[in-house]
Order: structure tokens, then C-alpha cells, then sequence
């Protein structure tokens, strides 16, 4: 049985397979799950015959069939392993629960084996990984915001501070829940097709939330700029965090993802900076 060393990927794995007689043959793929590191070539070809040489296999079974996770199939080519190893590339089914089911019958699998859903609790489990990822740049920005909102204005720092530092930090975190939890939960119903659209959509909605929130203290032109530049940071922010998504789904492809990367990221680069400057602006107009 061949792996990732991402330890879930391991450990479903080995959970799998109680009171069985099997070898696990472990990749280095960086500590990336299966389905993304076939698609960044980690888990590949290479990789695999490499590994097969140096664990010493050969010594310790007589058969020639390595069962590999089906969502590896984008990263090995099984023709080349048997050319260069000598091992026949066998793809097991999608799940690791149904690997047992898998061997007993003869290494066939069921068309259920083979089908790969993204129903919402699929997506649910995902939701801790991606606020585990933005921890720590949060921590780092919020109070980098809140400060920075003490800057300029009519009243004194920590008023200022109170007021529009606080919205900041209000806003970032409004933006991080709905690209982390909201974008998941809603994904089937979100329009467009890219990942980084149906973020970009789910972010604008919520910004405008936001300003209809904030809207009894558009009272002068710093204001209603600080509100604006919330508006692009928002849906940037969001529609960022969305495309994370692009590798826990089999929906995308490695091609479709840089695609999509190639004119996403500029975008939300471009509209972030007008955010930011409206915002940094916002704090000394009159």
C-alpha cells in the first residue's frame, strides 16, 4: 500500500486496515496530502521508483503490485514504475475505509469506490484546516490594524483607535470567516465556476453587509472612504482564502488551477491595493 507522510492520509490508512498483513510504503511528499502533491508532481514517478529502490521491498515481498490512492493517478505514470521498478501499479479505491473491501474482492472496485463527492460535511471537515492556515497571519494583522486606525481623524488616538481600528479588525475577521467558513458551506450555490469568483461574490455581498452596518457613521468623506476601502479588501480577502479550496477538490485540475491563479491573484492584488489606499487614505482626509 502506497502513501503520503501527510499524517491524516498515513492514519486513515493504517485505521483502514485492522488485522491485515500489509506493507505501507510511505512517500516524502512534503507533508502534502496525496491529491495535491500528485498534482504538484511530489507525489510522482519519481518519487515512487525512487522510494521502491531505497526501502529495500524488493527484499521482503515476492509479489510485484504496489496499490496506490486512485487521486494519485495525476502525478504517476503507471507504465513508466513497472518499466523502472518492476512493480505494477494497482490504483485502489478513493476512500481508505473501502480498501479491505477492495482486497477481498480480487483488487476490483465497486463504481461507488471510484466516485469522489464534496457533500457538505466533506466540506465542514475542511473548515479548521483553513482557520488553523489563517491563525497566525491574523494575529499578526489585527493589531497592526487596530493601531493604524488610531492614526490621523478629528479625535484623539484611542478614540480614533475604538472606532475605525476596531471596524478593521471587525471587517478583517468578518472577511476570514466567510472565505474560511462561509465559502465552503456555501460552495454549490455560490455563482461562477472558479473558486476565486464565488469568493469574489460571497466577499462583495458581505462587504456591502458591512457598509449598510456601518452606514449610520457615513457622516463625512473619511467615513464613507473607510468604508469603500472595505468594500474591495473584503471580497479580496475572501476570494483568497476561497481558492485554497481549488486542492481539497477533485472539481479542479492542475491546469484549471493555475489558469484560474494566473488572472485571480493579480486581481485580487489590484483591488486590495486600492483598498489599502483608500483605507490608509481615509484616516487623514478631512
Amino acid at each position: 500500500m502506497v502513501t503520503a507522510n501527510y499524517k491524516m492520509s498515513f492514519d486513515c490508512l493504517r485505521e483502514a486496515m485492522p488485522c491485515r498483513d500489509v506493507w505501507i510504503l510511505v512517500l516524502d511528499t512534503k507533508g502534502i496530502n496525496v491529491w495535491c502533491a500528485a498534482g504538484k508532481g511530489t507525489f510522482g514517478t519519481k518519487e515512487l521508483v525512487g522510494r521502491v529502490k531505497s526501502s529495500g521491498i524488493t527484499q521482503v515481498v515476492t509479489h510485484r503490485q504496489l496499490i496506490l490512492p486512485q487521486l494519485a493517478g495525476p502525478g504517476v505514470a503507471a507504465h513508466q514504475v513497472k518499466k523502472l521498478s518492476g512493480f505494477k501499479v494497482i490504483y485502489g479505491p478513493i476512500r481508505a475505509k473501502d480498501i479491505p473491501a477492495f482486497i477481498d474482492a480480487s483488487l476490483k472496485a465497486t463504481p461507488e469506490m471510484r466516485c469522489k463527492t464534496f457533500t457538505m460535511w466533506e466540506r465542514v471537515v475542511l473548515i479548521p484546516m483553513e482557520l488553523v492556515g489563517a491563525f497566525k497571519p491574523t494575529l499578526i494583522v489585527l493589531p497592526i490594524l487596530f493601531l493604524l486606525g488610531g492614526l490621523g481623524g478629528h479625535e484623539g488616538f484611542w478614540a480614533n483607535a475604538f472606532n475605525y481600528g476596531l471596524f478593521a479588525v471587525l471587517a478583517f475577521l468578518t472577511a476570514v470567516f466567510a472565505g474560511a467558513v462561509l465559502s465552503p458551506l456555501l460552495l454549490p450555490w455560490l455563482p461562477g465556476r472558479a473558486f476565486s469568483m464565488k469568493g469574489l461574490s460571497l466577499g462583495l455581498l458581505v462587504g456591502l453587509i458591512l457598509a449598510a452596518f456601518r452606514g449610520g457613521l457615513l457622516t463625512d468623506l473619511s467615513s464613507r472612504f473607510e468604508t469603500l476601502a472595505w468594500i474591495c479588501l473584503v471580497p479580496a480577502i475572501t476570494a483568497y482564502l476561497s481558492m485554497n479550496f481549488t486542492g481539497a477538490s477533485t472539481y479542479t485540475s492542475l491546469s484549471g488551477v493555475k489558469k484560474e491563479m494566473r488572472w485571480a491573484v493579480p486581481l485580487q492584488i489590484g483591488i486590495s491595493v486600492i483598498g489599502i489606499g483608500l483605507w490608509i487614505g481615509s484616516r487623514f482626509i478631512a
